[in-house]
C-alpha cells in the first residue's frame, strides 16, 4: 500500500492532485469537498464554518484530522497544511502534538503572519517592507487596512477612522507591479521555483481579491533586471533563515522600477501549486525532503508558461446544476451545492508558448464560464485586470478563497 498524506486546507483539491502525482493517497480536510477533490481524494471531511476559521473551528480541525489519520492507516507521512491557517499558529502546535507536520511550524508561522513581528524583522534585516500601525492616521487615503493573517485581498479594505480593529492593522500604500517569489527553504538557502505574474478581480467591496497567476516559460525574458532578482532572492533568504523556514512557500512582492517591497511571505503551498508543480520530480516530494531540512536539486523549469485564473459567481446559486465541465477547469462546485454571490466558482487553467499566449486562453476560458453561467453567448464579459493582490478570505456561503 502507498504512503499516505493529511491534508488540511481552505481548498485542498491541488494539494491532493499533487499527492496523486507523487503517488501518495491525499486524506482531504476542507471547506469545499469539490466534485474534482472528491475523484482525488481517498478519503475527505468537509469542515464547518468559515476561514480563517481556523481558531474558531480547532476542534472540528483536530476531530477531523484524527478521523482520517485513523482511516489513513499507520502509513501517514503527516500533515500538509494549506491556507487558512494563517492566523492560527497556537492551532498548528496542536495539530503538531497530533501529527507531524509537513512544512512551516507554528513558530515560524507566527514569525511571519504577525504583522507588528513580521515588519520589525524586515526592519532588522534591512528588507523594504511598507509601513504597519494600529493607531489612527492622519492621511487614511495613504493606507490599507488587512486583516492579520489574512489570506489573499479579499480581507483588505479602506481604512476607517480611529485605530484599527481587533485582529486588524493598516498597511502603507505602496505602488507596483504585483509578483511572488515562488521558493523552496530548507536548512540555509532556498531554491527558486518562479517568479509568479500575479492579479486581482476586484469587485465593490473587495478591490483587492486574489485572481490568478502566471508561470513564464523557460525561454521568456526575465521579468526583473538580473540585480533586483538577485537582491529579492538574498532578501527572501535571509527572512527563511530568520524564521527557520521549511518546505514550499512564497514571497508577495510590489516592483516599481528599481523600487521594490516585500508585502508578505505565506509559509504554505499556494494558490500557484498548479503552476508549480510541472517538472518531473513531484513538487510535493520537494516540499516533504525540503520540510526534512535539505534543499532538493530543482529539474529544468518546464518549457511553456502556464496559468490559472479564479472565476467568481456573479449571483447565487442555492443549489448548483450539473454542468458539462471541460478539462481545463478545477475546483468545480459539486451539483446541489451552494455558491454565494462573488465567492469563487471555479478555476480555469491555460499553458502555452509564453504569458501572453496564456493570458489570452484564460481570458477567453473565464469568459467561457461566464457565458456558461448566464446562458449568455458573449464570452467577454468577465475581464481580467492588473492590480495589487493578496490571496483570499471569505464570502458569504462559499469561502471566497483557497
Amino acid at each position: 500500500m502507498r504512503d499516505a498524506v493529511l491534508i488540511a486546507a481552505q481548498s485542498g483539491r491541488a494539494l491532493a492532485q499533487a499527492a496523486r502525482r507523487a503517488g501518495l493517497r491525499p486524506f482531504v480536510l476542507d471547506l469545499f469537498g469539490d466534485e474534482d477533490t472528491l475523484d482525488l481524494a481517498e478519503e475527505h471531511r468537509v469542515l464547518p464554518g468559515r476561514f480563517g476559521m481556523a481558531r474558531r473551528g480547532a476542534e472540528a480541525v483536530l476531530s477531523g484530522l484524527d478521523v482520517l489519520a485513523e482511516r489513513a492507516g499507520n502509513r501517514t507521512l503527516g500533515v500538509v497544511l494549506g491556507s487558512g491557517f494563517e492566523d492560527a499558529p497556537r492551532l498548528m502546535a496542536r495539530i503538531a502534538a497530533r501529527h507531524r507536520l509537513i512544512g512551516a511550524g507554528p513558530g515560524t508561522v507566527a514569525a511571519l503572519k504577525d504583522p507588528g513581528l513580521f515588519a520589525a524583522l524586515c526592519a532588522r534585516l534591512a528588507i523594504p517592507h511598507p509601513s504597519v500601525t494600529t493607531d489612527p492616521v492622519e492621511d487614511r487615503r495613504g493606507w490599507l487596512m488587512k486583516r492579520a493573517g489574512g489570506s489573499g485581498g479579499s480581507h483588505i479594505r479602506a481604512v476607517t477612522a480611529g485605530r484599527a480593529p481587533p485582529d486588524h492593522y493598516l498597511q502603507k500604500r505602496v505602488t507596483g507591479h504585483a509578483c511572488a517569489l515562488n521558493f523552496l527553504a530548507g536548512g540555509r538557502g532556498i531554491a527558486v521555483l518562479a517568479l509568479t505574474e500575479q492579479w486581482s478581480h476586484p469587485s465593490a467591496v473587495r478591490p483587492f481579491r486574489y485572481a490568478g497567476a502566471i508561470a513564464p516559460g523557460r525561454g521568456e525574458p526575465a521579468s526583473l533586471p538580473t540585480k533586483l532578482f538577485t537582491e529579492i532572492t538574498a532578501a527572501v533568504a535571509r527572512i527563511a533563515e530568520a524564521t527557520a523556514l521549511q518546505g514550499l512557500a512564497s514571497a508577495d512582492l510590489l516592483v516599481d522600477g528599481e523600487t521594490w517591497w516585500l508585502l508578505e511571505i505565506n509559509p504554505r503551498p499556494g494558490a500557484t501549486l498548479d503552476l508549480l508543480d510541472r517538472r518531473p520530480t513531484p513538487l510535493l516530494l520537494q516540499h516533504i525532503e525540503a520540510s526534512l531540512g535539505t534543499l532538493p536539486a530543482l529539474d529544468p523549469s518546464p518549457v511553456d508558461a502556464a496559468g490559472s485564473e479564479i472565476c467568481y459567481a456573479a449571483q447565487r446559486y442555492a443549489s448548483m446544476p450539473p454542468l458539462d465541465w471541460s478539462d481545463f477547469t478545477r475546483d468545480r462546485p459539486r451539483a446541489g451545492s451552494l455558491v454565494a454571490r462573488d465567492a469563487p466558482f471555479c478555476t480555469v487553467t491555460a499553458s502555452g508558448p509564453n504569458s501572453e499566449a496564456v493570458k489570452q486562453t484564460l481570458r477567453d476560458r473565464a469568459g467561457a464560464i461566464a457565458a456558461l453561467l448566464d446562458g449568455r453567448e458573449d464570452t467577454h464579459g468577465y475581464r481580467h485586470q492588473a492590480a495589487e493582490h493578496q490571496r483570499a478570505g471569505r464570502a458569504a456561503g462559499r469561502p471566497s478563497g483557497r
